[in-house]
């Protein structure tokens, strides 16, 4: 009698069980979507929070406020711990208050994980400079160098390549900056202030030949830039060559009237040309007479020394008695005076070489005991090594 109704509600029970599970899931569905839904705006709202901390810090870093900065990183970070240029930017604020230990411990994090991160890099290698670790600094200057950098990158690369070496260049490792330096000159292209520091650079390293090229091409491309003209003026003059060294001197003094550099260096310059009876495409009388100056400079040398009389028949009163190798060279020029004048030398070209190469020895072997050389002295110092070297 009873198994009827049974079946009814068992029957009944079925009918309902999709219906039921269908709820079941669609509540499901939509506490799951709720809860994702929370999530990503929890998610977001750190991500909000984060930014916004970071970006005080930013303004705080660009404007040297590093004791802030590092506050406003540190509180963007615990909203996105994993944020690798929140970190970055916190070492480079810890740099900024000299923290460098906790600086580094960042850092070095970021360079296992990103290698060729040239900011990563750069910032090591400072590190290691302060820590008067070279070797290190030059390993992580050198992966700067060729890393991988936001924005342009050949202008990154070419700063870190020249703080390496400025760097190089502090400690005296004239030859390995040098090697960097010309491997910067490829790149440096056509951009008249880059070359001229270039050229001031290759000065440092004493590679005059670079120099003066540099300085050269900076001028080409913006004529009348007194410092270019300043630096190729030093660069020829190094390299002996005096017509051109008087050129960009000159243009130097005549573009800014008060650099006493460029117009003392003009004024040794001039003296070179006036004293040298070698330089090409001179008469023969103005040979003898530049031999003639010459002679009687060196003259004048041996009386500052103490071992020439002077016009009135005294010898100048010196600090020392005249060393012998003077009282030598004196003899020697008393000698030939009478022979060097222009008709002499006329007569017997050959007396030119012997009145200039014994005021070479005069000047190169009176260097102490006597007065202060004279601009008329450092120039025939200046002709005797450019013959030497000829």
């Amino acid at each position: 009698m009873n198994s009827e109704p049974k079946r009814l509600d068992l029957s009944l029970y079925f009918s309902r069980e999709p219906i039921i599970l269908a709820l079941l899931t669609g509540m499901a569905v939509v506490s799951f979507l709720a809860v994702t839904g929370l999530s990503r705006l929890y998610q977001a709202q750190q991500e909000s929070l984060a930014l916004e901390w970071s970006s005080r810090g930013v303004n705080d870093l660009d404007s040297g406020q590093y004791k802030r900065a590092v506050t406003e990183f540190r509180t963007a970070l615990q909203y996105s711990r994993d944020n690798d240029q929140y970190q970055l930017s916190l070492a480079e604020a810890l740099l900024g208050v000299d923290r460098t230990d906790e600086a580094y411990a960042y850092l070095i994090n970021l360079w296992d994980k990103q290698p060729e991160n040239g900011v990563v890099n750069l910032e090591l290698a400072r590190i290691a400079v302060n820590k008067k670790q070279t070797d290190r600094a030059l390993r992580f200057y050198h992966n700067a160098i060729y890393a991988t950098w936001p924005g342009n990158q050949e202008t990154e690369r070419n700063n870190a390549r020249l703080e390496l070496i400025n760097y190089l260049l502090r400690i005296n490792a004239r030859t390995q900056a040098e090697s960097e330096l010309i491997a910067l000159e490829a790149n440096v292209g056509e951009d008249a202030a880059q070359q001229e520091h270039l050229g001031e650079l290759f000065l440092r390293v004493q590679d005059n030949t670079r120099a003066l090229a540099a300085f050269r091409e900076s001028l080409k491309l913006q004529r009348e830039d007194a410092a270019a003209y300043a630096g190729a003026g030093v660069a020829s003059f190094n390299l002996g060559m005096y017509p051109m060294a008087e050129r960009y001197l000159q243009a130097a003094v005549t573009a800014v009237p008060g650099d006493t550099a460029s117009a003392g260096l003009l004024k040794t310059t001039q003296y070179v040309l006036r004293l040298d009876p070698y330089r090409p495409q001179i008469s023969a009388a103005e040979r003898d007479r530049i031999a003639v100056d010459a002679f009687n400079a060196a003259g004048d040398r041996l009386r500052a020394c103490g071992a020439l009389p002077g016009p009135d028949g005294q010898k100048k009163p010196t600090a020392a008695p005249p060393q012998k190798s003077a009282l030598g060279l004196a003899d020697q020029w008393t000698k030939l005076d009478h022979r060097i004048d222009p008709n002499s030398l006329r007569r017997d070209p050959d007396l030119v070489n012997n009145a200039m190469d014994l005021a070479f020895q005069i000047e190169s072997q009176t260097t102490t005991g006597c007065e202060a050389t004279t601009d008329a002295d450092r120039a025939l110092q200046l002709i005797a090594n450019l013959h030497e070297e000829n």
